[in-house]
C-alpha cells in the first residue's frame, strides 16, 4: 500500500508539472489558433459593444462563435466601458486578444498590445440622421401595402436563417423592411467584404479628383525591384494582382492572420509575392484590399484628412450617418471587411450605385465610373467586376463551376455586394431595386438570397 501510495502521489505531482508547464506555454506562447481566436472575439465583441450597442454575452455567444470551430466556445471576454477596451482570451487567460475603441472610428484589433501606437486621430464626429424625413433623406419610412410584396417579405424561408435586416428600394424609397429579434433600423451591421465595394467607391472620388489612376503600376517601392512593379491600381481593384494570398478562413491562414495577428496589415499583404502572372488569375484577396486602402490614403497625404475622406466625400454626402469604418492598429481602413452602418444606410449606398455614382443631383463618382466597376473582371470568368463587386449571386453550395443564379431568372444587369456569413446587397438597375440582406448565416447554411430577390422582382412588376 505505501508503495502504490507514493506512485499516485509521483503520478499527481508529475500532473500538476506538466499542467502547470501546459498553462505556462499557453499563457507566455500561446499558438496562433489560439491567438486568432482571441483577437477575433475581442475584435468583435468590441465593435458590437462600442459600435452597436448590443450585449457583449449575447455577442459571444451568438456572433463569435458562428464559424464553428469548437476553441470558440471557451473563449471568454472582459468589456471595460471606462477604458474602452475588451480582453478575450481561451478561458479568459490565454490568447491575450485585446481590442480598442476609438470615438467615431469603431474598434482596433491591437494583436501586439501596443494600444498607444493604435490610436487614431481626430474622427469627425456624423451628423444626426434627420427622423421624420422620408428615406432616403431622412429615417422615415411608408411601407408599400401590396400583399404580394408583403408574402415575401413574410417568408422565413426565403429571408434565410439568421436573418438579421431585409430592406427592400423601389424607385428610390423604401418599400418594405424586415428585421430578426434584437435589431431594428437604428442597427449598425458589420457587411464583412461588402465593404471591399466601399473601398472601390473611395477610391473613385479620388479617381475624380485626378489624385489616383486606375492604370498607374509601381504601386509600393520594393515591388519596383521585381514583377510585382507590373501591378497596376486596376488590377488590385479586379482581384487579379498575381499576389499570393490564402483567404480560407477555416484555420491560421493569410486571410486570419492579417486581420487578427497583424497590427500593420497593409505591410503584411505588401510583402506577399506573387503566385501567378500579373492579370491572369483571378484569386479573390482581402490582402488586395487593404492594399488599395492604403493606396487611397496615401494619395490623400495628410493622415488626419485620410481618416475624415470617406465621411467628408462619400458617407456625409450620401446620409450615411450610422457609417464607420474601422481601421487596423496602425491606422489603415481595414477596407476589406470593417464597415458598421445600418440596413438602412447600406441601401443608400446601393442606391447610389444603381444612380451610377449620382446622389441628389450631384455626382460623387466620375462618370461612367459604376459601370467600370461593372464591367467583367477579365480573370474572373465573369463572377467578378472590375470595381470590388460581383456580377453573380452567392454560390451557397452551388457545385463549383456552376452558375449561382441558375434557375432564378434574374435580370441581366443584376450585380452585387457579398460579405461573410451573408451578408448582401442587390443592385438590379432596370427593375430599379435595391434589396438589402444581412445576417448571421454561415455558409455551410447554403442560404441563397437570389430565390428572394428573383420572388421580390415578380411581386414589383
Amino acid at each position: 500500500m505505501r508503495v502504490a501510495g507514493g506512485v499516485l502521489k509521483w503520478l499527481i505531482a508529475l500532473l500538476l508539472v506538466v499542467t502547470a508547464g501546459l498553462s505556462a506555454w499557453l499563457y507566455f506562447a500561446p499558438p496562433d489558433l489560439i491567438r486568432v481566436g482571441s483577437s477575433y472575439a475581442a475584435k468583435i465583441v468590441c465593435s458590437n459593444v462600442f459600435v452597436a450597442g448590443r450585449d457583449a454575452g449575447q455577442v459571444l455567444a451568438d456572433d463569435v462563435q458562428a464559424p464553428g470551430h469548437p476553441l470558440l466556445k471557451f473563449m471568454a471576454v472582459h468589456v471595460d466601458r471606462d477604458a474602452g477596451t475588451v480582453r478575450a482570451g481561451l478561458f479568459g487567460v490565454f490568447g491575450k486578444g485585446l481590442a480598442v475603441s476609438h470615438e467615431g472610428a469603431g474598434c482596433t484589433a491591437v494583436p501586439d498590445g501596443d494600444v498607444s501606437a493604435a490610436k487614431l486621430g481626430a474622427v469627425p464626429a456624423a451628423p444626426v440622421p434627420h427622423q421624420d424625413a422620408l428615406w432616403p433623406e431622412g429615417e422615415k419610412v411608408e411601407t408599400s401595402q401590396d400583399p404580394a410584396i408583403t408574402a415575401v417579405l413574410d417568408d422565413v424561408a426565403l429571408a434565410g436563417p439568421g436573418m438579421r435586416a431585409v430592406v427592400v428600394v423601389r424607385n428610390g424609397r423604401i418599400i418594405g423592411e424586415r428585421y430578426g429579434a434584437g435589431f431594428d433600423a437604428a442597427t449598425p451591421l458589420l457587411g464583412w467584404s461588402m465593404t471591399k465595394t466601399v473601398t472601390a467607391a473611395i477610391i473613385g472620388t479620388l479617381v475624380g479628383e485626378g489624385r489616383m489612376a486606375l492604370d498607374r503600376t509601381g504601386l509600393f517601392e520594393p515591388w519596383k525591384a521585381d514583377g510585382r512593379a507590373e501591378i497596376s491600381l486596376a488590377d488590385l481593384m479586379a482581384m487579379s494582382s498575381g499576389l499570393e494570398f490564402n483567404e480560407d478562413y477555416g484555420d491560421v491562414t493569410d486571410v486570419t492572420r492579417m486581420l487578427y495577428l497583424e497590427p500593420d496589415m497593409a505591410s503584411f499583404a505588401e510583402a506577399k509575392p506573387l503566385a501567378h502572372y500579373v492579370g491572369k488569375v483571378f484569386s479573390y484577396s482581402s490582402g488586395t484590399t487593404l492594399l488599395l486602402s492604403r493606396l487611397w490614403q496615401q494619395a490623400v497625404g495628410d493622415p488626419a484628412r485620410a481618416l475624415a475622406w470617406p465621411r467628408e466625400k462619400l458617407f456625409g454626402p450620401l446620409g450615411m450617418t450610422s457609417a464607420m469604418l474601422e481601421a487596423d492598429a496602425r491606422g489603415t481602413f481595414a477596407g476589406s471587411s470593417y464597415l458598421y452602418a445600418t440596413a438602412h444606410d447600406w441601401a443608400r449606398f446601393g442606391q447610389f450605385l444603381l444612380q451610377d455614382g449620382t446622389w441628389n443631383g450631384q455626382r460623387i463618382l466620375p462618370e461612367g465610373y459604376v459601370g467600370w466597376m461593372r464591367e467583367v473582371a477579365p480573370a474572373s470568368k465573369g463572377e467578378y467586376g472590375r470595381g470590388q463587386l460581383w456580377l453573380r449571386g452567392p454560390e451557397g453550395g452551388t457545385p463549383r463551376g456552376q452558375d449561382p443564379d441558375r434557375g432564378f431568372d434574374l435580370p441581366e444587369d443584376t450585380f452585387w455586394m457579398q460579405g461573410h456569413d451573408g451578408q448582401t446587397v442587390a443592385i438590379v438597375p432596370s427593375a430599379n431595386l435595391v434589396v438589402v440582406r444581412m445576417g448571421l448565416t454561415p455558409s455551410k447554411l447554403h442560404y441563397k438570397p437570389q430565390a428572394m430577390l428573383s420572388a421580390l422582382i415578380r411581386a414589383v412588376q
